[in-house]
Order: structure tokens, then sequence, then C-alpha cells
């Protein structure tokens, strides 16, 4: 099964270091930076705001933990957004390249 991985992190340099050591270590096919996302949230019991940049990843399910383990080691956020999603559909040929490009 393969997975998509939502991140959002503080910056574009945040962002590239993060994909940088993803894809270094084999652990995604693909990450996409999307720049200027405009963020709301809870934070210490208010509503806050920021920019971020979003972080979209590709990877296989199997690897999700050790995706996980290796953004919280790269990332400034106390509490990082972490998030996957299921591909439930996708070209054979996309998936066989995710397949083949991840440990």
């Amino acid at each position: 099964m393969y997975i998509v991985i939502l991140i959002t992190a503080k910056d574009q340099d945040e962002g590239q270091r993060i994909s940088t050591g993803l894809l270094e270590d084999k652990l995604v096919a693909c990450c996409n930076i999307i720049p200027k996302v405009q963020s709301f949230f809870w934070w210490d019991n208010k509503i806050d705001a920021s920019e971020e940049v979003l972080l979209v990843i590709k990877t296989k399910k199997d690897l999700w933990e050790k995706v996980q383990n290796k953004v919280k080691q790269l990332h400034s956020y106390q509490t990082p957004e972490i998030i996957a999603l299921p591909i439930v559909e996708g070209s054979l040929e996309y998936l066989n390249w995710i397949k083949d490009s991840v440990i």
C-alpha cells in the first residue's frame, strides 16, 4: 500500500532540509513543497496563525514509522504536523516508480 504524507514546515529552507533528508535515506520517492500556506490553528489554548510551507510526500505505508521518526529529527516544531493519507488508486507505472524509488 502507498501513502501521501502531509507535513507543514516553518519555511522553504526547513521544507528542503526535511525533503532532502527523507530522499537521501530513500524513505520517500517524491517531496513537493507548496509555498506560502496560511495556517490557522489552536496553540496554547488560543487561535494562532502562521505562514508555512506544505510538503506533499509519496511513499510506501510500511515506511511510515521511519519517515515520521526522521521528520521529528529534522523538524523545528515541538508538535509537527505529520499525517498520512492512503493512496486508494494510482497509475500502475507511478505506483511502481514509488516502490522502486524507496528502500
